[in-house]
């Protein structure tokens, strides 16, 4: 249990890393480069496989949380995965198609999905406080 909880904070760490460059990488000049593209991709992963080996490791002890805030961090998990599949995708066709309007739609919506990610990061953390 505790080396599975390492390994899956290890790859939730990594995804909010690589998407955090991927998002201010390129809202910070305001342009979308193939290695942020790769990064948003990268996080994406990096996020489900964390997600994964920690949710395959719930019933091996104790539960960390209380059931509404394990429901909620589990709902606002998955959204964020999905959103951040979605953004990823985005990314990759507006890098493919060079379409001006779409790129600054993307450039607008990618600091909401990093915000938005960013709950269920540290929703457990503020549980524990609470």
């Amino acid at each position: 249990m505790q080396l599975a909880l390492t390994y899956g904070m290890f790859f939730i760490g990594a995804a909010l890393i690589t998407y955090t460059i991927a998002v201010w990488g390129e809202q910070i000049p305001g342009e979308l480069k193939p290695v942020f593209v790769l990064m948003f991709c990268v996080g994406v992963v990096c996020d489900t496989t964390g997600t994964t080996i920690m949710a395959l490791n719930l019933d091996a002890g104790a539960p960390v949380l209380g059931p509404l805030d394990a429901l909620f961090h589990a709902v606002t998990g998955l959204a964020a995965i999905i959103l951040m599949l979605i953004h990823a995708v985005w990314a990759i066709r507006v890098l493919l198609r060079k379409d001006a309007t779409s790129a600054e739609r993307f450039h607008r919506f990618s600091k909401y999905v990093w915000l938005f990610w960013l709950v269920p990061f540290f929703s457990p953390m503020v549980a524990q406080l609470i």
